[in-house]
């Protein structure tokens, strides 16, 4: 089931009951104080963001499922105020990653190291969280990997463990771009599968408040996880609705 929804994300989690969600992913709003093409920003002042994402932080932390884990994504210019609330409301103690997404694409500075990386902060509800290790192993096409038999299915794996720093997945994608829908900052499917492999089943319920682009509804469509989703854009429900060939008719919450 994917449910793409034109609404507040509070208003929302509001409709949704408690320890019900299994996976939460936000890409939210990075606090630029910029006008994109498709939304206006927050300012990156602290009682802003606190005024907006302590309510929200709050609600997802009520509708986890107790094995159910959030990853929020954004830059240094509010990770540390985010770092900040997501250890009030979940707990230090519950903090599981700091992950770094690398990329190129942008413009580049002349005065600073340029910035070219995503924080992707991960937590979980309690210590029982899922986190399915299988999932996440490269193949090594250069030696090195070993056959492991999975349900009559014989992988070949890298002996090397997952790390918390990706260069290895498709960049920021560009207005050029085969895949580009024609919403501004929109991520590539490959990060979303391997944050929703690793920390989800077939037949989980994904959510992501923040939908943009939604591409965390067609990953989910792909991979056989239900999804609810949103955004105050017509434009963004438009474009998940056409990315899924779903019908806004199709409810999981009144």
């Amino acid at each position: 089931m994917i449910d793409i929804r034109l609404s507040d994300n509070l208003d929302l989690m509001a409709k949704i009951e408690d320890n019900t969600v299994d996976l939460i992913y936000c890409d939210i709003l990075y606090g630029t104080g910029r006008k994109f093409a498709d939304y206006q920003d927050l300012k990156p002042k602290r009682e802003i963001i606190e005024e907006h994402y302590i309510p929200r932080i709050k609600e997802m932390y009520r509708i986890l499922k107790d094995t159910g884990s959030v990853y929020l994504q954004m830059d240094t210019k509010i990770s540390h105020w985010i770092r900040c609330i997501l250890d009030d409301v979940f707990g230090y103690d519950k903090f599981r990653n700091e992950i770094i997404w690398c990329y190129r694409s942008g413009g580049k500075s002349k005065k600073v190291f340029s910035n070219k990386h995503d924080n992707i902060f991960w937590y979980s509800k309690t210590s029982q969280y899922k986190f399915n290790l299988d999932e996440l192993y490269i193949d090594n096409k250069n030696g090195g990997s070993y056959k492991k038999v999975l349900n009559g299915v014989t992988y070949n794996y890298d002996k090397s463990l997952p790390i918390d720093w990706w260069d290895d997945l498709k960049p920021m994608l560009s207005s050029q771009h085969k895949d580009y829908k024609g919403y501004a900052t929109q991520k590539p499917k490959t990060l979303l599968e391997r944050i929703i492999k690793a920390s989800s089943n077939e037949g989980d319920l994904v959510a992501d408040f923040y939908g943009g682009s939604f591409t965390t509804a067609e990953v989910c469509k792909d991979l056989n996880r239900n999804f609810i989703g949103c955004d105050i854009s017509q434009k963004a429900v438009n474009i998940g609705l056409e990315r899924t060939k779903e019908s806004n008719k199709l409810t999981l919450f009144k």
